[in-house]
């Protein structure tokens, strides 16, 4: 089974198309228009092991929010489709992630149940052109669209650079994990409800 899916958003803000293979080797095209959340989104798909590819024209003329939020949104959509009934899946995964003199942790459930909660302080307020406020406009995008339950938080750090990157680098390895195949149950839906995606 190829676990693929494409989404096209497109929006009086935003004009968005993802592409996404969950079992792929971290190629990667993107082009959202702002360079720094290219940047992280090339980790993403690195350190997933997801192929992704991304274009992305917004509103930028306003600012940077609509592009960044839409594009979170676009590629959790992608990243639900892919999943497809979660039949397989380990599910949970954390990661604790050192980069340099930071050390950040992702913790997610691929639970169909959106959520998150995000404990990370950015020392500044602009990467490049990009206001940092924005990342947690990503993830929260990113988890609402996906559907999983995402816990992000960074224990100690000085650069903001690192401590970004350190969050996506985290959530790309917790997301490799979590979305592998069970060999011990490659054809159950580990939950003892019998299904995952959004009900209590």
């Amino acid at each position: 089974m190829t676990r693929t899916a494409s989404v096209t958003r497109k929006t009086n803000e935003t004009d968005i198309s993802v592409s996404l293979t969950l079992d792929g080797t971290g190629q990667r095209t993107i082009q959202s228009g702002i360079g720094f959340l290219d940047h992280m989104l090339e980790q993403l798909a690195r350190h997933s092991l997801m192929d992704l590819t991304l274009t992305a024209v917004g509103d930028r003329h306003i600012d940077d929010h609509h592009t960044t939020e839409d594009c979170g949104w676009a590629i959790g959509q992608a990243l639900k489709e892919a999943l497809g009934d979660r039949k397989g899946i380990k599910r949970y995964a954390s990661c604790l992630l050192p980069m340099d003199e930071c050390l950040s942790q992702v913790a997610l459930d691929l639970s169909g149940r959106p959520f998150l909660i995000w404990r990370v302080s950015l020392p500044a307020e602009k990467l490049g052109t990009m206001e940092t406020e924005l990342f947690r406009e990503w993830f929260q995008a990113f988890a609402m669209g996906a559907g999983i339950t995402l816990h992000v938080e960074n224990f100690y750090g000085v650069n903001t650079h690192h401590i970004v990157e350190s969050c996506f680098k985290a959530l790309a390895r917790a997301l490799r994990d979590a979305a592998e195949i069970d060999p011990r149950m490659p054809d159950q839906i580990p939950s003892t409800k019998g299904t995952l995606g959004g009900s209590l």
